[in-house]
């Protein structure tokens, strides 16, 4: 394990991320609940841009991952560090995630995701809607285009600055070879999904022992995006 120093502390981490849970469990109008998880995505958001930045400049530790030779990288592409590394380092990368916010995921997998039967966040609706719920709930979509403009625009750009090419995180997700998505659909809605998504949702209800393949060495670069300050 290689650690390295970031912009914020282990203190203010916890603190943001917190208040973030805390209001998103909040009750209120759509409205109210909307402004409070927009300040605090955007708090957060501007966190994680930050730390991307210093792995990236880190010269250091670029240099070893370069020429460590890794096989592959293991990511969680809600914070796309990882995906920019990935296509840096022209490895293939490994999705371990719950959701990617406004839906981002469904866009780069190319998975069917109609407002007509899966109900959007903040909407309160079920996969059994009336004509007018299905109404409402395509205008609680269009809260994903504005979502998704603050939330990863800020990556796009340090990504192309990096790779010195135009580039969007969305055409870096597309380059995934493996999903690996935490959903269980005892709890989540059924969805279609495309061959290279994998659920492993039973992963945080109990402890499996993986099936034993072959005796190939495998490499695998692990990026986790949030990295604090070192004391």
């Amino acid at each position: 394990m290689k650690m390295y120093s970031g912009p914020i502390t282990q203190e203010e981490m916890e603190k943001d991320f917190k208040l973030f849970i805390h209001t998103s469990l909040q009750e209120g109008s759509f409205l109210e609940r909307f402004l409070k998880v927009y300040q605090h995505m955007k708090r957060l958001g501007n966190l994680a841009v930050s730390s991307c930045e210093h792995l990236l400049q880190n010269k250091e530790l670029m240099s070893y991952l370069e020429e460590s030779k890794f096989d592959a990288i293991l990511t969680d592409p809600v914070i796309p560090c990882g995906v920019i590394l990935a296509e840096h380092l022209s490895l293939p990368s490994v999705y371990f995630l719950r959701g990617i916010p406004c839906g981002l995921d469904f866009e780069a997998t190319q998975c069917p995701n109609p407002p007509s039967y899966v109900p959007r966040a903040f909407s309160e609706l079920t996969d059994h809607m009336t004509f007018l719920q299905r109404v409402k709930n395509l205008l609680f979509d269009t809260q994903n285009l504005f979502l998704c403009n603050f939330a990863f625009d800020p990556f796009s750009k340090l990504a192309s600055d990096f790779l010195q090419r135009e580039v969007t995180v969305q055409d870096l997700l597309r380059k995934g070879s493996v999903w690996l998505l935490r959903l269980e659909f005892v709890l989540d809605y059924p969805r279609p999904l495309m061959p290279n998504i994998i659920p492993i949702g039973g992963l945080n209800c109990a402890h499996k022992e993986l099936p034993q393949v072959g005796h190939t060495l495998f490499s695998i670069c692990v990026v986790i995006d949030f990295c604090v300050q070192e004391p």
